[in-house]
């Protein structure tokens, strides 16, 4: 006689497929993967969980949006009451009823287009933590490239999908979009007809628009979201520096339960937040600007605030033209909306290489840096940072001048002035700073905190006692590596031949003295024991006959 045991459904099922795919151990792993904890690294998964409300609310939206650039007439019996009888394209009469007659419509636009916003900021938001803290050093370059290729991705979905409901507002960005591409030598008025089908605006950018935003970007991001992470996975994530963190381990919880349950929480919150903005919020009425027509275009008229450091750069240049070889070189067009953006975009993609260039370091970081410990690093992100809000700011000129009855020439001129003054001051006071901050971490490790107890010796000299630092503290302040500038082999042989390569070498350590030049060195572990040597002779202990304590206000004026 024999007995069997019935499993439950879900342990069955389990069953099943793992024993047809593997799977069981493949979760069995990445369920004990252990990952730090510190609230930075939510920026990422605010990002993450911005993307997958984007791809549900935009679902909703694409049923109800005809992507078509027909002309109609608004029906009189429709709401809003401003738009009734007015030609407009299919695309912008979709927007309308999807606004106004579509239940729940407009929450999800509002939804949708908060979200956009969201997704960017915390791009941003995250790949300055990175940069900052040093994440993207060896062996995370490549995932560093796929996040910026991310960010650039994000760009253009939102670009293409504000460009969809063909309003003014997102025809005047069209147009824009248009002038930039014509500004390129040679093959500009080509790229234009291919963009647009023919003569701006034609009768194809916005099904054209439509594909690439609900099909081509989505796909490309959600393949490159799973190669992030999947590099996230194999390299193991970066960690703060404190007590027991080393690069050969990782100090936090594991996936399962802990962060599960943290990731499941904080997804709410993300689309609550994102639900009750999109609610309370009003966004992107396009009933108030009307159907496109090039001919009004008014101040305020700005794109999202990511877009907006093109808009800024476009109005702060001066409209210079110049003719070359047959060839009109718009170049008020073509420097703010080619040459700065792929300056700034150039910076950031190639900067780990740069940095890795001056150190010529091999080895594998996986805890992070502190951002004053590496100063010129912060301070060139400082620099740039200063550089896009000025644009931000530029491309908000109008309104500045509008809301504070300024004058909007000399806001422009300002403007002008604070591009090339801006990062350069912010480069320089970004890294006294850092030096600065890190002359105070060696005060502390040497003499520790200050108490306010006042020690009087026999002989009237007064002193402060201070508290020495704990381990945890010392150790923060003291386990950092040093980079300094990189030493060469001399231009000539042993035998007087130029020696192959020193050209090269040359330049790596002038780039190597830019990066390292300026440094303070942290306490050695003999500068301590001496501090600690010197401070124990010095400051007898409480209670000794030879010493009193006063209060930090004043004197001792006890007598002896």
């Amino acid at each position: 006689m024999s007995t069997t045991t019935q499993q439950p459904r879900g342990a069955a099922a389990a069953d099943f497929l793992d024993q047809r795919t593997g799977v069981g151990s493949a979760v069995k792993e990445f369920a004990r993967k252990v990952f730090p904890d510190h609230w930075s690294f939510l920026l990422g998964e605010i990002a993450l969980y911005s993307f997958v409300v984007l791809i549900l609310s935009g679902a909703f939206l694409t049923m109800f949006f005809v992507p078509s650039m027909g002309l109609i007439t608004y029906p009189t019996d429709a709401l809003p009451v401003s738009m009734q009888g007015v030609e407009m394209s299919e695309a912008f009469a979709s927007t309308l009823h999807m606004s106004f007659e579509v239940r729940g419509g407009l929450l999800m636009r509002q939804i949708h287009h908060w979200a956009a916003l969201l997704f960017m900021a915390s791009i941003v938001a995250h790949m300055m933590r990175v940069f900052f803290t040093g994440a993207f050093r060896k062996p995370r370059e490549l995932n560093w490239l796929v996040g910026f290729t991310l960010m650039i991705l994000g760009l253009l979905a939102g670009f293409s999908g504000y460009s969809l409901p063909d309003d003014v507002l997102s025809g005047n960005g069209l147009r824009i979009a248009d002038g930039v591409a014509r500004s390129i030598p040679v093959i500009g008025s080509y790229a234009s007809y291919a963009l647009f089908g023919g003569e701006f605006p034609g009768e194809q950018i916005i099904p054209r628009l439509f594909t690439v935003h609900i099909l081509l970007i989505p796909a490309l991001i959600l393949a490159l979201v799973g190669l992030h992470l999947f590099m996230v996975v194999l390299h193991k994530h970066t960690q703060y520096p404190g007590g027991g963190r080393t690069d050969k381990n990782v100090v936090g919880y594991p996936l399962f339960p802990v962060y599960v349950a943290k990731a499941g929480g904080f997804f709410f919150i993300v689309f609550g937040v994102l639900a009750l903005m999109g609610a309370t919020m009003a966004i992107n009425n396009v009933w108030n600007y009307g159907p496109y027509d090039p001919s009004p275009v008014s101040a305020g008229a700005q794109p999202d605030w990511y877009m907006l450091f093109l808009e800024g750069g476009l109005r702060l240049m001066p409209g210079w033209e110049s003719e070359i070889f047959g060839f009109t070189i718009s170049w008020n067009i073509l420097v703010p909306g080619v040459v700065i953006p792929g300056l700034l975009f150039t910076f950031l993609a190639v900067y780990p290489f740069l940095e890795a260039a001056a150190t010529r370091d091999k080895r594998e970081h996986h805890v992070l840096d502190r951002p004053r410990n590496v100063p010129t690093r912060t301070a060139l992100g400082m620099a740039f940072l200063t550089a896009f809000g000025i644009l931000v700011l530029a491309g908000s000129n109008d309104l500045i001048a509008t809301h504070f009855m300024m004058s909007i020439n000399q806001i422009t001129w300002a403007f002008r002035v604070l591009i090339f003054v801006g990062p350069v001051i912010a480069f320089w006071a970004t890294k006294r700073i850092c030096l600065s901050l890190q002359r105070k971490d060696r005060e502390l490790v040497l003499h520790g905190h200050e108490t306010g107890r006042i020690v009087r010796f026999a002989n009237g000299e007064y002193i402060e006692v201070h508290r020495p630092l704990d381990e945890q503290e010392r150790w923060l302040r003291v386990g950092h590596d040093v980079q300094r500038p990189l030493e060469i082999d001399p231009p000539e042989d042993a035998r007087g031949v130029r020696r192959k390569g020193y050209r090269a070498d040359k330049r790596a350590q002038r780039l190597s003295r830019f990066f390292f030049e300026d440094r303070v060195e942290p306490v050695t572990p003999a500068e301590l024991a001496e501090a600690h040597s010197h401070e124990a002779h010095a400051v007898p202990a409480q209670g000794s006959p030879h010493a009193e304590i006063s209060d930090a206000s004043g004197p001792d004026e006890r007598n002896h």
